[in-house]
């Protein structure tokens, strides 16, 4: 079909161009999950399991710190108290298929916003359109750096806390494989999500609906919703919560610093148009 302008197209035709664009970045997560698939092996034993590993990197430094200040800690203990266990036919087989999945979309998410981008690219103005060449890079960049803050930090403070948390010796941990793969899978999720907060405040002040001001007016109320997040995230444990809040506050400063950049552009633009 011809490539109509924007500007012709009717919503009908802008549906159909968002299927288009759908259907690529579905096929390229299911790409990215078939090579992951094939690799499973690999990416359990290395990846998806090293956080049951107390030689995880994660684990030695926190030990560190903490014979550094004299300090007891369950980072310092030679193995976890838990066993890893399927319960259900097709348990295996289930986990393996959708940890391909989800492996395909983190491996895949450069494409699908590259898809986005190209769904929304039209409707910009051609300064706009240059300007956000560079969306597709810092979004990944943030989604891979959230993926890895999740990996690292929120999976192991996790991990570690709900297997050591104990109500009574007569409890053994024998953990499903299923809730195990979920805890792994929502805590990377959820950072990769949250640390893009910077390009979701920079499409909202694009299009009016946030403002530097209000951002700074209602950061008392956005620390709670941090906080409240953090606690979401991770165990409920003040430690864990303040070492997950501080980089989400830190990229909400960003984000106010954002806000203002936007809207000086689009002051500067207005200027010229009307001098």
């Amino acid at each position: 079909m011809a490539k109509k302008q924007v500007d012709e197209m009717s919503f009908l035709d802008h549906l159909e161009d968002l299927r288009w664009h759908l259907i690529r970045a579905t096929l390229g997560i299911l790409a990215a999950a078939t090579v992951a698939f094939i690799f499973s092996k690999e990416i359990f034993n290395l990846i998806i399991f090293a956080p049951l590993d107390m030689s995880f990197p994660t684990y030695n430094m926190l030990c560190q710190s903490a014979n550094y200040i004299g300090v007891d800690t369950s980072f310092c203990n030679e193995e976890l108290p838990l066993i890893i266990q399927n319960r259900t036919m097709a348990g295996q087989f289930s986990a393996d298929i959708w940890t391909a999945i989800f492996s395909g979309l983190v491996i895949a998410f450069p494409y699908v916003v590259y898809q986005f981008w190209k769904f929304l690219s039209p409707g910009l103005h051609p300064n706009e359109r240059k300007h956000s060449r560079g969306f597709i890079i810092i979004s990944s960049i943030l989604f891979f750096i959230g993926v890895l803050f999740g990996y690292y930090i929120v999976t192991p403070l996790s991990i570690n806390f709900l297997v050591n948390y104990n109500i009574s010796e007569m409890v053994d941990n024998q953990i499903d494989i299923s809730s195990y793969i979920s805890l792994v899978r929502s805590s990377v999720l959820a950072s990769g999500i949250i640390f893009e907060l910077p390009i979701i405040i920079y499409f909202l002040t694009k299009i009016g609906l946030v403002t530097p001001q209000a951002m700074k007016k209602y950061r008392k109320f956005a620390l709670v919703i941090v906080l409240i997040l953090s606690a979401v995230i991770t165990p409920p444990d003040i430690a864990s919560q303040v070492i997950v809040a501080i980089p989400i506050l830190i990229l909400y400063q960003v984000s106010i610093y954002i806000s203002k950049v936007v809207l000086k552009k689009e002051q500067k633009q207005k200027q010229k148009q009307h001098g």
